[in-house]
């Protein structure tokens, strides 16, 4: 399955460079305004960040959920408090749902979260925060990721380790993983509801 997702990213980093190089002609062409305008939509996505620590993670966290202009979406196994907890990442979580119309956060987990400052949080803004435990049939997926909007994406293959990748502006990974997060999300719909996880 890891190797079918690299591929993936593979074909689709190709395939946006090559239209890149295909437009490179019609930009050159157009007025300057359009030009600028069609660059921007055709540029290659940004670079990943390689993540290896714990620090690096939650920095990289933090800088996607304040990227977030309407959704952050993150998947974890328990709201890790070394990474969900702590806080900075709580303040950018706030002002997020509090600073932008229609905002809204998702979480989907493996397991009941402990009572921590994130759950008190989720609990007081239930408007803005939605949390769901994964349906049965994803309770064994290991990745752990939060996507901001469609563009900005953490990612570890293994939740219960510091090694990632992080893109800040990569729309066609941070799409694909999105596709993953709202087809389980629907699918947990009937699940244990947030307020239940929150008192325990």
């Amino acid at each position: 399955m890891a190797a079918s997702r690299g591929n993936q990213l593979t074909t689709t980093s190709a395939r946006l460079a090559s239209f890149g190089l295909e437009d490179a002609p019609l930009l050159a062409a157009t007025a300057e305004r359009r030009a600028e305008s069609l660059a921007e939509r055709v540029r290659a996505p940004e670079t990943l960040h390689v993540l290896t620590s714990l620090e690096e993670v939650r920095t990289a966290t933090e800088t996607v959920v304040a990227s977030g202009q309407r959704l952050i979406s993150i998947m974890t196994p328990d709201l890790e408090p070394d990474i969900y907890d702590q806080g900075p990442i709580l303040d950018i979580i706030k002002r997020f749902v509090l600073g932008h119309s229609f905002a809204k956060v998702r979480v989907l987990m493996r397991d009941q979260a402990r009572a921590n400052h994130f759950i008190a949080m989720a609990h007081r803004l239930t408007s803005y925060l939605e949390i769901r435990v994964r349906a049965p049939q994803y309770q064994e997926l290991a990745a752990a990721y939060c996507i901001a909007d469609d563009r900005a994406i953490v990612y570890r293959l293994r939740a219960d380790r510091s090694e990632g990748i992080a893109g800040f502006n990569n729309p066609p990974i941070a799409r694909q993983f999105l596709q993953e997060f709202d087809a389980i999300w629907q699918a947990s719909a009937g699940e244990e509801p947030e307020v239940r996880i929150a008192r325990r």
